[in-house]
C-alpha cells in the first residue's frame, strides 16, 4: 500500500472535506482519505491501479488546487 500527502488549497469546511472524500472514494484503488482541515492537508492511502497522478487530477477536477506535496 502507498500514502500519499498532499497540501491543497481552498479546504476551509466540513463540506470541503466531504466533497474532496466523496470524490477520492471513487477512484479504484483508493482505500483511505484523510482531510485535515487545520492544516489543509489530504492524506490518500491507495493501492494500484491508483496513482498518485491519478488522485491529484481528481483532487484538481473536484476544484481544488495542490500546493505541494
Amino acid at each position: 500500500m502507498n500514502i500519499m500527502y498532499c497540501s491543497v488549497a481552498g479546504i476551509v469546511s466540513k463540506d470541503n472535506k466531504t466533497h474532496i472524500k466523496n470524490a477520492l472514494d471513487k477512484v479504484e484503488g483508493v482505500q483511505e482519505v484523510g482531510v485535515n482541515l487545520s492544516s489543509g492537508t489530504v492524506q490518500v492511502k491507495f493501492s494500484p491501479p491508483a496513482s498518485e497522478r491519478e488522485i491529484k487530477n481528481c483532487i484538481e477536477k473536484t476544484g481544488y488546487k495542490i500546493l505541494y506535496e
